[in-house]
């Protein structure tokens, strides 16, 4: 399901910046980058997103930006300057009249100074804490893309379900119109037939082409949809489910039909079932 959340906070080390998108994925796949001041939180990040997301495609991006008002501290390696001053010392006295050793040259030597660490305990709470809000923020958002879905889905259940009655309303109509055929064509070769043999036949025939059953599991489907849709619980993977049992009840359904009005009530089905299997990708 697609979302966008941005939160920010600020403190004495600088600005921090959590963004998260999430897009349309078969299952959930997390792309975390993170300064590298953060990078101590990638797995509890990740169980943190886990946590809250079942499918999607998320890109969640940290960024850290230092606050110019507070340089960090230099720090003097005695240990190594004490050990260049007495090496020093060694050459100054093989070379005669050698010139004083500069502070500065000292100072620019590797490792001699250096920025002290940054205390990043206040730098880890604050991304913690600004992941949780960017996730409910981002639900709220999922929250609101997924009602709409739901209606859209809904309302093509609507829309299946008078495909399924207007086929069932035709059934006696068109089992007529088949038994009529069957006799026409009979009476054509000039052939008397046997009643009762013409009876069995037409049975068999009609059987061989009821639908009643297809157009039952469609609707017991549709139920299922309604329900899966009034659940609090993840609807995305049980929904694709559904829509291939639709699907296929309605390929069923076209390929028995003797009728162009439910050949074609069947097309009309299949083209909702496939815009209600695109909204599905959405759903979580």
């Amino acid at each position: 399901m697609t979302g966008f959340a941005r939160r920010e906070c600020q403190g004495a080390w600088g600005t921090l910046t959590c963004e998260l998108r999430t897009v349309n994925h078969r299952y959930l796949e997390v792309s975390l980058r993170l300064p590298e001041e953060l990078k101590s939180l990638d797995n509890d990040m990740r169980q943190t997103i886990g946590a809250a997301l079942r499918r999607g495609k998320v890109d969640a991006n940290f960024y850290l930006k230092s606050a110019a008002s507070a340089p960090r501290a230099l720090q003097l390696n005695t240990a190594l300057l004490d050990e260049l001053l007495a090496r020093a010392t060694d050459v100054a006295q093989r070379i005669p009249n050698a010139a004083p050793l500069d502070p500065l040259e000292l100072m620019r030597w590797p490792g001699v100074i250096s920025e002290a660490e940054l205390d990043a305990a206040p730098i880890l709470a604050a991304a913690v804490e600004l992941l949780r809000e960017a996730l409910g923020e981002l639900h709220e958002t999922r929250c609101r893309e997924g009602q709409r879905i739901r209606e859209l889905l809904l309302a093509r259940c609507t829309a299946l379900r008078a495909q399924i009655e207007a086929v069932k309303a035709r059934l006696p109509e068109v089992a007529q119109r088949l038994r009529e055929r069957i006799i026409e064509r009979i009476g054509q070769l000039g052939v008397a037939p046997d009643a009762e043999r013409l009876e069995q036949e037409l049975v068999m025939y009609a059987h061989k082409m009821d639908v009643d059953e297809e157009l039952d599991r469609l609707a017991g489907h549709l139920d299922e949809v309604a329900a899966v849709l009034d659940s609090s619980e993840p609807a995305g993977r049980r929904l694709d489910f559904l829509m291939q049992e639709l699907n296929r009840e309605a390929n069923t359904l076209s390929s028995k039909s003797q009728d162009a009005e439910t050949t074609r009530a069947a097309v009309d089905m299949k083209v909702i079932i496939e815009q209600m299997r695109e909204q599905v990708q959405n759903v979580e």
